[in-house]
């Protein structure tokens, strides 16, 4: 009997620890003091790539210091929405793509020039909101990351602003500097230094498995009602360069439809956040952990 008992009572704390999260609760809010609007300047030159060190090199070019934010992609919508250069469609925002060219390799899929998903408005977890004439973003989000956009959306929004997402070459230079560091902040990783599965930060509720974005520049050093951050600015002083949301960028390579994306992401492991690591996905894919930011020349 006490062997039931105390079976029932596990089933019992693991059908509670699953239970959904509340994509709409209530989230601490925090000034970083990191302004969004700020550039960073990356020299031309050679720098390690990957993760044996091969050496690479880029031109010089700008890039955000932090990924752009819902508020900032709000504001694009409703300039762009008064333009005609976005147009909705139904529950979804779209925007015109020239299109890729195809070269009929295995497994590719054609991209043809018209108007594609930019952002998804009936998603739960969709920070922006449409009131049917004007675009808003949910109250707390507004210096959070842009999510739920996709490849497409970032690609438009860099566009609009006559910048460009950067290539994986320039995102990972910018990460690490010149040095051959993991992280863009050194060698090591610690639960202070970015936004991560089981990161305990204070936007991460561990009892039902939910993580939640963290506003850009979080990790800056602050202490936020007890969570002490370190200062994880990659060389060239950007912010969220690992964690929080992965990065989406600009490369499409020749024969493949697939786009890839840079930095890790609020779900996934601490390991996963060194700077080589990559993911892909279509590029009408969208996620709670996809963001973006731009760079110029």
């Amino acid at each position: 009997m006490k062997r039931l008992i105390l079976t029932l009572c596990l089933c019992a704390a693991l059908l509670a620890s699953c239970s959904p999260v509340d994509l709409n609760a209530p989230i601490p809010a925090f000034d970083t003091g990191i302004d969004p609007n700020t550039w960073a300047q990356v020299p031309a030159g050679e720098f390690h790539h990957g993760q044996f060190d091969e050496i690479a090199s880029t031109e010089a070019y700008e890039i955000m210091v932090t990924d752009v934010t819902a508020a900032q992609y709000a504001d694009f919508l409703n300039t762009a929405l008064a333009d005609g250069s976005v147009k909705m469609d139904g529950e979804k925002i779209v925007g015109f793509y020239p299109g890729d060219k195809f070269h009929g390799i295995k497994h590719e899929e054609k991209i043809e020039a018209g108007d594609w998903l930019f952002i998804p408005l009936d998603d739960p977890s969709q920070r922006i909101k449409f009131d049917g004439s004007t675009f808003s973003v949910q109250s707390g989000y507004e210096n959070h990351p842009m999510t739920n956009v996709t490849w497409f959306g970032a690609w438009g929004y860099c566009k609009y602003f006559e910048t460009r997402l950067p290539t994986e070459l320039e995102w990972e230079k910018a990460a690490r500097g010149t040095d051959e560091r993991p992280f863009p902040w050194g060698d090591e990783i610690q639960r202070g230094n970015a936004n991560f599965y089981s990161s305990r930060d204070p936007f991460e509720d561990m009892s039902t498995f939910g993580s939640r974005t963290s506003p850009v520049g979080f990790y800056n050093g602050q202490t936020y009602d007890g969570f002490q951050t370190v200062d994880s600015a990659s060389p060239y002083g950007l912010y969220d360069m690992a964690g929080n949301v992965w990065q989406w960028t600009g490369d499409v390579y020749e024969g493949m439809h697939y786009r890839f994306l840079r930095g890790g992401s609020k779900d996934t492991y601490d390991m996963d956040l060194r700077i080589w690591v990559r993911n892909n996905a279509t590029p009408t894919y969208f996620s709670p952990g996809v963001g973006f930011r731009c760079v110029r020349d």
